[in-house]
């Protein structure tokens, strides 16, 4: 498929404005090919105070009357709720972009999204973001290019915001946050190409930084973290108590990342070792700036009759680019 670039600025929706919606914002300030057309929310538009001063904000409520106003909208809810019931619901009137990220669920999301998509005649894709997305990306790659050998994904050190919630949620807790840090060990002995057989608790480590509620028992606290099911208890946890000065001063960014690296063989004793890593200052901006890309490619496909749901494997690299097909071909290939 050869891209051409449009001479009318992507026209995109927003819908929801929290740290994804926000980075969204930022990101199509970037991409001159694009403009946010819209922000969408349930709160009151009044309240919000967003970065464009043109842009404008409406409740959810209107979102279904914009219709043909808006070329992709982009969904910035959370995958535990809003996406599950948003993306069909929307999809059925609208091309859009996903980060839904329960990677067990996808395969019911997906089913939900395409036939709502086809049903509508829309392009949908959904569980963009880094992981799923660019990590999903370079798996499938890994496994392509060295059919024999093993795939390890690691992730951070970062601020992991679904188990910092958990821990919010911890009675005599007041605020807290953690980290998901992997193991140097496990991570070299990966690089070294040796494939070992490695436990959760043997790749990654969890650091929390919690501050305690007036009166709140430490040890019954730390207790409660580090042995709660499925967030804490198959993993080597430490818990750090401190003020919520310093966990204001210290803690109020969103960093992430992590590396996926495929080990094999070409031959009897030949080894090679694929990785891909990523760093990140904000974890919510650079999930944007995916999203992003694709609501590009979303749109050409769209252009192109190509409805349905997709994912980050059905794209072709050229359609997230706001360059040519044949700029590309010179200057990239």
């Amino acid at each position: 498929m050869d891209q051409h670039p449009s001479t009318q600025p992507i026209r995109i929706g927003i819908v929801g404005y929290g740290n994804l919606g926000r980075g969204v914002e930022a990101a199509i300030a970037r991409n001159p090919d694009m403009r946010v057309a819209g922000i969408y929310t349930r709160r009151a538009p009044a309240q919000l105070k967003v970065q464009g001063a043109d842009v404008p904000v409406h409740h959810m409520d209107e979102l279904a009357g914009h219709q043909g106003q808006l070329d992709v909208l982009i969904l910035c809810g959370g995958s535990k709720d809003d996406l599950p019931e948003q993306s069909p619901q929307l999809a059925a009137r609208f091309n859009l972009v996903d980060s839904f990220d329960t990677h067990a669920r996808i395969p019911e999301h997906f089913a939900a999204v395409d036939a709502a998509a086809r049903a509508g005649q829309t392009t949908a894709l959904i569980s963009a973001g880094w992981d799923p997305g660019m990590f999903s990306l370079n798996r499938l790659m890994g496994e392509a290019l060295l059919p024999e050998g093993a795939t390890y994904t690691f992730w951070g050190k970062g601020l992991s915001q679904g188990h910092s919630d958990a821990i919010r949620r911890v009675p005599g807790v007041a605020g807290g946050v953690q980290y998901t840090i992997p193991i140097e060990a496990a991570v070299q002995q990966v690089r070294s190409g040796t494939r070992p057989e490695l436990t959760t608790r043997e790749k990654h480590r969890r650091e929390c930084f919690v501050v305690l509620a007036d009166g709140a028992d430490a040890e019954a606290v730390r207790r409660q973290i580090v042995e709660m099911p499925h967030y804490f208890d198959q993993y080597d946890t430490t818990v750090n108590f401190i003020s919520a000065e310093e966990l204001a001063r210290e803690h109020s960014t969103m960093p992430h990342g992590g590396f996926v690296i495929r080990s094999g063989n070409t031959s009897d004793g030949v080894q090679q070792v694929i990785e891909y890593g990523l760093t990140l200052g904000s974890n919510p901006e650079f999930t944007a700036s995916v999203l992003v890309a694709y609501a590009r490619a979303v749109h050409r496909l769209h252009a192109a009759g190509q409805h349905g749901c997709k994912t980050v494997f059905d794209v072709p690299p050229g359609l997230l680019s706001p360059r040519s097909a044949a700029e590309l071909r010179a200057d990239l290939l």
